[in-house]
């Protein structure tokens, strides 16, 4: 272990747990070349740094000449990925088990529907681009496929590479398992997702959701409200996803819930109650346009990843500016891998424990194997910096092989304030409090660098809500809706049922005309609407997309 106090201690230092979780990409993807070094004949050199566990000089465990074959190509790793991609890359269930094992299980590629044998079947990791290639058809789009194997540099991704090098990089967490985006959110708060294995229901399903998802052993803002620790969500959006959990109502919008761009202000000042603070990104013009993430911060692949870099950069600098910067630690990390490609196999899994809802369990899944590997940095004064020149080619501080995923993030609050476990999942899973092990706080940047310049984009930030919906293509309004607008509308029909509880009956009726993306756009800009109405503070700005 790093020489520091006991560990002990480390509840003490530790006041204040913030947490970014942003959107859909690996960590090969992100940070597997942007850690590194590119030699002058162009091959990729690992990044090099201490093992916080050995004390030893390590190395990063990024991508090296792995390929994905398709319809008689090779599509290599390569340096340099897009910022922005025409086509979504997949990320459903049976998605990610094509991109795992190379074949589907049943079905077509896009029968969501699918079920699951009741065992993973064996990972070689060859199916990325031929699940993107499927995608790629199905849109009509001439997509270049090898942009899942492609990944980002230090110069395109510079903020979150200067903290991954700067602090504790965590090469080993793994998303909580091979599926979307909401599932893998409710792990991270619940350790559960109470057998959710897929995006939420269909519409006429969605009605029996209105109360908010509901976890056995509940979630980490019930075990710290039971602690009489306070905690704060702060979002860009008016319809953040941890709002769909139960138990987040209305008194609890009006005073737990801000938009992101009070965060500094209200760190400055000399009282910050928070124990845990959860920030969740703006997911674009999602709102006004339907499928359009554009906008947004959230980096998910149809937006600009540079636009979650200034998210990255805003959240780092009002922490470390603030009063509260030696007390605190940051985690920043990813829901899933959202279609990318990663060279490590995900591995077993401790199922939570909990009661499945039958309702949510669509491929039968037994929660026993992680989901892809994602980025994650663990950010704090208390990270020890050793770097030395002593260390031939170092170039970063920590690099942590322990094996995490979303369950490691509640056994570190657990582990901070005095929290049980919530299920088997983050009793099991390794905390990261050897990571805050410093004698004394360390020196650290107040500033990061800017985002990369990655025009051309559309900068379309200060167009307000109806400027945006005029706009609209016809065409995009007229789609049947996708996976992603189904989530958004069930988020929008918990908040409204929440704002009217007497109007259950109205929701449900409201929700189950919903066929096409441009009324689901509709609907969820009038829940907005109605939010605002009642003084829920992040849906206080117009526009979908600032941070």
């Amino acid at each position: 272990m790093l020489p520091g106090r006991l560990q002990g201690t480390v509840s003490e230092r530790i006041q204040h747990v913030f947490v970014l979780v942003l959107e859909n990409r690996s960590f090969d993807h992100m940070l597997g070349a942007a850690t590194g070094a590119v030699s002058p004949d162009g091959e990729l050199r690992p990044g090099i740094g201490i093992d916080p566990v050995t004390g030893a000089a390590t190395t990063v465990d990024g991508p090296g000449e792995q390929r994905n074959s398709h319809a008689g190509t090779d599509y290599r790793i390569r340096l340099g990925a897009p910022f922005v991609l025409p086509v979504d890359p997949p990320h459903e269930f049976c998605d990610v088990q094509l991109q795992l094992a190379g074949t589907p299980i049943s079905g077509s590629p896009h029968d969501d529907r699918c079920t699951y044998s009741g065992e993973y079947p064996p990972i070689d990791l060859s199916g990325f681009v031929q699940n993107y290639a499927n995608e790629a058809a199905v849109k009509h789009s001439s997509a270049d496929l090898g942009a899942v194997m492609a990944c980002f540099t230090d110069r395109q991704v510079p903020v979150l590479a200067m903290l991954a090098r700067e602090f504790a990089l965590c090469d080993r967490w793994f998303s909580a398992l091979p599926g979307p985006t909401w599932p893998n959110r409710f792990f991270l708060h619940a350790a559960s997702s109470a057998g959710l294995d897929r995006s939420p229901d269909p519409l006429e399903t969605i009605g029996s959701k209105l109360a908010g998802y509901h976890f056995e052993h509940g979630t980490i803002y019930e075990a710290l409200d039971a602690k009489g620790l306070p905690w704060r969500v702060y979002s860009g959006d008016a319809l953040p996803q941890v709002s769909a959990l139960a138990g987040m109502d209305l008194p609890v919008l009006l005073t737990r819930y801000h938009h992101v761009a009070d965060l500094a202000g209200h760190l400055s000042r000399r009282r910050y109650d928070a124990a845990y603070t959860f920030i969740e990104p703006s997911y674009g013009h999602v709102l006004t346009h339907g499928a359009d993430f554009q906008g947004g911060s959230s980096q998910h692949p149809l937006d600009d990843v540079t636009r979650g870099e200034a998210l990255i950069k805003q959240v780092y600098e009002a922490i470390r500016q603030s009063p509260h910067w030696e007390s605190s630690v940051l985690v920043i990390t990813y829901d899933e891998h959202g279609g990318f490609y990663d060279h490590v196999p995900p591995p077993t899994a401790v199922p939570p424990g909990d009661v499945i809802d039958p309702e949510n369990n669509a491929h039968g899944f037994r929660f026993d194997r992680q989901g892809v590997r994602v980025p994650a940095v663990v950010v704090s004064p208390w990270v020890p910096d050793l770097r030395s020149p002593g260390v031939p080619g170092q170039n970063c501080n920590l690099v942590d092989h322990t094996q995490y995923d979303h369950g490691s993030l509640l056994a570190t609050v657990e582990q901070l304030f005095g929290l049980e476990p919530l299920t088997q999942r983050d009793r099991h899973a390794n905390h990261f409090t050897h990571l805050l092990s410093a004698r004394a706080p360390r020196p650290a940047p107040r500033t990061l660098p800017d985002p990369a310049d990655s025009s051309p984009q559309m900068d379309d930030s200060r167009m307000d809500d109806d400027r945006l919906a005029a706009v609209a293509d016809p065409a995009v309004a007229e789609r049947p809706l996708t996976a992603t607008m189904r989530g958004f509308v069930e988020t929008a029909a918990i908040l409204h049922a929440r704002l009217h509880p007497d109007q259950h009956e109205q929701v449900r009726h409201r929700i189950g005309a919903i066929t096409t993306v441009g009324e689901a756009a509709r609907y969820l800009v009038e829940v907005r609407g109605r939010l605002a109405e009642r003084g829920v503070r992040t849906a206080r700005q117009g526009g979908a997309g600032g941070t």
